[in-house]
Parts: structure tokens; sequence; C-alpha cells
């Protein structure tokens, strides 16, 4: 039965707070005259401006609780039912413009109670106004309810005065069955959401992370909804307990409950019609349109949800965009990319700059033994159309899965890699560098238009994009063993012998049958192709990792002599991608003690731990891509002289011209390739159509850039007479 209570008509607008949450001396207005500020004097209404509102069929339980500004115009407010304490700005007689919409300023047949309304605000049409703070200029129509309740958390993960802990909202991100759950919290980052994701078995890290979010909000009850300047609300059915910034543009959503809106004016959020959101955190510049539903979500700064997206139980990283298809229990670091309607994506952790194509089928099947396990994919994962893949599964980075149904889990430790599974043959077979070999192009303007598209005005977390940074370096290296233990294995003999042969002789190689272990949870084989070209590729690709970070930091040092004792410095570590920002691992240790022994105590803290490790970022990476040389030639600071450095700086050179090249040439497949022109009349046509390849701007930029860096290596060359 539904619990319809009656009370007396002089309450309504009053007694937002129950009695029992109030503090000592105080009233039900305290938080909300805190929120206010007190920036605006106001006044009671004089006899007169009653008599004009009512005979403007206006109605109040009392017209001593109606507060104006001395430039408020009773005229432009009609129609109106007002209870409670209603404070109103100036009104003018003006009308509000956005996009097309004109309406005049003032109030007209609305029921308003308990508000604070700001100066020239269009309020037309609104069946149900309670207990908001609204600003200036602020366009509201046609809207069936807008209020909020006194436990009112905005979605954030926190508990009211007097609430029961089964109330509170947990994100169960990337595990179906909520064993790594979050608080979700008004400006949380990706770095925050992979921290507490992970280190489930360290009790006391958990145990500070949830102190943090519940430390940073207010547990006291009776919190007004905000409502920004310049917002603008039209032909919407129901926002209740949401915070919305400024700039903001809401129009004809169906629902929004418990969420937190952020918006202003560098950065205005909008959401579009026939969406649905439910508990969750809305950043600054995000798009949300046509018939998306959201439950249990944050979404960062610069995300988009479009076309009947479903954003279930999951956190959405900044500048990524999701249309059409349903995402569950996933945690998703920036920049990712997820179209066409027929994508599912369940239970996983995706590093960002990803592409889910059509038909991907990344986890949930429904027939294991309980909840689906987690599938982990560093940067530039990239499942092709129609791939079906099978929980737990994990990929390092830009792994590329060519189409196919997957039937056992996978462990794919090679980056830049095409995966494949070769029905025909049975067996699983892996092209190392398939990228360098044969789509330089889109890897390369993939790691360019991420850049590009960053839109973030935060960027509290320092994102990396280069395809050559610590973590894909660091799993070249766990390639380079395993293709010298794979081929020492095929020579039936041990690694050092694999090494060996790869270094003296790979053409040998090329016509070995390479088998890895370890990469597919099955008895079939898992055959390595082209690992003759992936080794020496890989290894070009570590030398020229550490020649373009020095050529950027090469002014730093004096001479040859200097970078000599500065590589005494310089090593290989591990690293972790904390929410897309690369940090090294030791760090990010040193991060966690620090938060166990609350030396870092707050979220943030935490943030500020991201910023300092951002300035650091360039020097480490310096020092870790030194390091690398030094361990991939098997060199000391001391044992490397002028030649060698001279001979890698060359090397370097070349590796990016021939990457440089490589780049035009995948690009121009598309023009030369015949089933491609047979759509054209002619190649004029074809031009017309998708541009010449001479003037694509991405493929003139790499060239100048090449240009810059061999006139670089030259004049480092010559300053230090190498």
């Amino acid at each position: 039965m539904n619990n319809i209570q009656k009370k007396p008509l002089s309450l309504l607008g009053y007694q937002f707070v129950d009695g029992r949450y109030l503090p000592k001396g105080r009233d039900e207005y305290y938080l909300r005259d805190q929120q206010r500020g007190k920036s605006n004097v106001y006044r009671k209404l004089k006899a007169g401006e009653i008599e004009t509102l009512v005979r403007n069929d206006n109605t109040s339980d009392d017209w001593n609780n109606i507060f104006v500004d001395n430039e408020f115009d009773p005229h432009l407010v009609q129609h109106c039912q007002f209870y409670g304490i209603v404070r109103i700005g100036k009104l003018e007689p003006y009308f509000l413009e956005f996009h097309n919409l004109r309406l005049p300023v003032g109030l007209y047949y609305s029921t308003i109670a308990s508000c604070d309304i700001g100066d020239n605000v269009v309020i037309h049409n609104v069946n149900s106004l309670s207990h908001y703070i609204i600003g200036n200029d602020v366009i509201i129509s046609n809207v069936n309810e807008l209020g909020v309740t006194d436990h009112s958390k905005f979605g954030n993960g926190i508990l009211k005065e007097g609430e029961p802990e089964s109330v509170r909202i947990w994100l169960e991100l990337c595990n179906e069955n909520g064993g790594r759950s979050v608080l979700p919290f008004d400006g949380m980052l990706p770095g925050d959401a992979w921290f507490w994701t992970r280190n489930r078995a360290d009790e006391a890290l958990q145990n500070q992370f949830k102190a943090f979010t519940e430390k940073q909000f207010d547990k006291r009850r009776g919190y007004y909804g905000e409502i920004g300047d310049r917002t603008v609300i039209k032909n919407c059915k129901i926002i209740k307990d949401t915070k919305i910034g400024t700039d903001a543009y809401l129009k004809g959503a169906n629902k929004i409950k418990n969420v937190t809106l952020n918006s202003d004016a560098t950065a205005p959020t909008q959401i579009g019609e026939g969406c649905e959101l439910v508990n969750g955190i809305i950043g600054y510049g995000c798009r949300v349109f046509y018939g998306v539903k959201a439950v249990r979500f944050v979404m960062a700064s610069h995300s988009q949800l479009k076309y009947g997206a479903r954003l279930i139980n999951s956190y959405l990283g900044n500048n990524a965009t999701i249309s059409c298809c349903e995402v569950l229990n996933s945690l998703i670091f920036p920049a990712h990319e997820q179209h066409h309607n027929n994508s599912f994506l369940c239970a996983a952790l995706i590093m960002g700059q990803s592409n889910m194509a059509a038909g991907a089928t990344i986890g949930s099947n429904h027939n294991s033994r309980g909840a689906d396990g987690e599938i982990i994919a560093g940067r530039g994962f990239w499942p092709g159309l129609c791939v079906s893949l099978k929980h737990n599964s994990m990929f390092a980075s830009f792994t590329l899965i060519a189409k196919g149904n997957y039937m056992s889990e996978l462990k794919i430790p090679i980056p830049f890699s095409l995966v494949v599974n070769d029905e025909h043959d049975d067996m699983l077979k892996i092209m190392p560098g398939y990228w360098f070999l044969h789509n330089m192009y889109a890897l390369a303007r993939n790691a360019w238009k991420y850049v590009d598209r960053d839109r973030r005005t935060d960027k509290t977390q320092h994102l990396e994009f280069d395809y050559l940074a610590p973590d894909s370096i660091e799993e070249v290296f766990t390639a380079l063993e395993l293709f010298e233990t794979a081929v020492g294995k095929a020579l039936g003999k041990d690694r050092k012998a694999g090494r060996a042969l790869l270094l003296d002789d790979p053409k040998q190689v090329a016509g070995m049958e390479i088998l890895a272990e370890g990469c597919e949870n099955s008895s079939r084989k898992t055959q390595l192709l082209k690992v003759d070209k992936a080794y020496p590729l890989f290894r070009k690709l570590v030398t020229l990792y550490a020649m373009r970070n020095l050529i950027r930091e090469y002014a730093r040092f004096g001479d040859f002599a200097e970078l000599q004792t500065y590589l005494k410095q310089c090593r290989r570590s591990a690293w972790n991608n904390v929410g897309g920002q690369l940090i090294p691992e030791d760090r990010v240790n040193d991060i966690k003690q620090r938060i166990r022994k609350n030396k870092i105590g707050s979220w943030d803290a935490l943030h500020e731990a991201y910023r300092e490790n951002g300035e650091r970022y360039e020097e480490d990476k310096l020092r870790h891509s030194l390091g690398c040389l030094l361990d991939l030639h098997g060199l000391k600071a001391s044992t490397i002289t002028a030649d060698d450095l001279r001979q890698f700086l060359a090397d370097s050179a070349e590796t990016l011209g021939v990457i440089t090249e490589n780049i035009r040439k995948s690009r121009e497949k598309d023009y030369i390739n015949p089933f491609r022109q047979m759509t054209y009349e002619s190649p004029e046509e074809m031009e017309n159509v998708v541009g010449k390849l001479d003037e694509n701007s991405f493929i003139l930029q790499t060239a100048e850039e090449l240009k810059a860096y061999r006139k670089q290596v030259k004049e480092l060359t010559k300053k230090w007479q190498l």
C-alpha cells in the first residue's frame, strides 16, 4: 500500500528539516542562508505590490514570507502559488532569449515553495519548484517537478544524519560481484577510482579512502539544491535532489535524480531529450543526449553519452564518448571511444585511448559459476568487429584484436600486437609490432588526436598519450624476453641462444615456428608471427624512446661528460597507469604508504600528489628512457662512449624516418586500393570526397616533425662534438 500522508496545508513549504536534526538554536533555514550568502538585501512586499500580485491571480499562505529586491516588479509575477519563505530578486521588463526560446522575465503559472530566486529569472509553467537557490538570468520553463529533500546527497556516496548504511550509493566497478566497489563523489578523478578499486586486500588503505569521502561532505540535513547563473532548463519532467552549475542547458530530460551536474561558462554541460540519470556525478563540459540511461555512475569532465547509451555502475574518464551501447561495471580511463548499437562492455578496467568496434562483446556470458570476472586492458585497446572475449583476460598496451570468438581467457603481454583467432589452423596467432608494420598512420594519428582533443580545464592529472611511454616500453622489454625465450625453445635451447640468433641472424628465425606460452588458457598453440621483424623493431623503439626524450631535454646538459654523470641516476623501473597518468611504481607505493599514515589525509591532498608527480613526469621519463637504453645495450654510465651516443642518435633519426614514411604508406593504401577506388567515378572525385593524400595535414605535420628532429640531432652532435 502506498504511504500517502495527509498534513495541514499550512505546513506546505515549512518543516523542511525534521526538528531532531536541527542544532540547538537553529531553524530550518540556517544552511540555506549559509549557501546563498548575504550579497542580496531583500525587503517585505509593499501593500500595493501585494494588491497587484493578488490581482494577477497569485496566492501565498503568508505574504509576509515573501521577500523581494528593491527593483522587484510585481506585474511580472502571474498565476503563481507561493508557500513558505520565498525570496525574489529584481524583476525587470525584459525577455530572455536562448536558442530561439524567448520568454519574458518573471514568474508565471508555477507553484513555488521555499526558494531563493536570483535577478531577472524566468520561471514559466513549473508545476512544483521547492527548496532551490536559483542564480541570475536563469530560464526554467515547462518542468513537472523540481525539488530537493532534506537528505539530498547530490550523487555523493555519503549518508546524512539518521540514515542507515543500506541507502548508501556504491559504484560496483571492474567486477560484477561488487568486490571493487567505490563511493562516488564530486571531483572524483580517474586516478582516485583506480587507487580505490585496486589494493582490495589492504584494509587500512580502503578505510582511508572511505574516510576521505565521508569527511569531504557535510552530514547535516537541510541543504538546498542550487541552479547556477544563466542555466536553462526547459521541457523536463522530474529533476530531484540535483545540484546544477552555471551555464548548463537541460532540455527534454525525463528524470534526473540525486545528481551533481557540474558546469560553468568555460565548460558548460548539456543534457538532452529523453535522458534518465540517477545517482551520479557529471563533470564539467559533458554532453548527455537522446535517450541515455545512466545509473550509479561518474562522468569525468568533457565526456559524452549519446544515442541511447546505457552507463551503469561505471566510471567514464575525461574526453571519452559512449554512444548507443551498454556499459556495466567498468572503470574507463580518459580518451575512450565506443560507438554502434551492438557494442557491449562489462566488468572491465580499460586504461584509455581505446576504441570499441561494433559487435564487440567484452564480457558477461552469464553462464559461469558466479559473477563474471574482469578484463584489464592497457592503453590503446582496440577489439575489432564482432570480437567476443572471456573473463578473465589481460592485454598489453595498443593491442588490436581481429574479428573472432575467443573462447578461452587471454593474457597478451606483447604491446602493439595484432591478435588473431585462427579457426582454420586451430591456434591463437599474435603479430607483434603490427601497427608499425601495417597501420602506422592509425597509431600515430590517434596519439596526436588525443592531445588535440583534450578539452579539460582542470589538468590535475597529467595524461600521457604518446605510444612510446614508460608503460609501453616496459612491456616492450617483457616482449623482448618472451621472443628470446620462445626462439631459444624453438632451437631446443635456452633464452641465451634465442637472443644470440635474434641479434645475429634474424632471417633464420623467419622460417621457424615460434610458439609462446601462457597467452591463452587452452591446450592449442599460440604462434608468434614475424618475430624476425618485431625483435629488431622493438629494440629500435627503445632507442628512439630514449633519444627523443634526450633531444627534448639536452639543453640542460653542458656536454657529454655531464650526461654521463646524469646517467648514473638512470635506471629502468616499473610504472603504473593511474587513471591515464603514468607514475613510477615505487612512487605509487610511497603514495599508498603516506595515505595509510594519514600524511595524505584527503582527496585534495591526493590530487596534490598527482600534480607533484605530473610536474616531475618529464624528468622521471627522461631517467627511465636513458635507463632503458643502457639496459637494452648492456651498458653502464661509465662505459657508454660519445661514439655510442652518436650512433644511437643516428639510429633514432633513421627509425623515426621509417615511421614517418610508414605513416604515409599506410594511409596511401586507402588511395591505391582498387576496392577503395571502385565507388568513385574518377580519381578526381575520390580526392574531392576523401581529400588529397598530399594535402593530408597530419602527414604533413609528421614530415615537419621529422625534419625538426633531424635538425636537433645534428645540432646536438655538433654541440657535443660527438
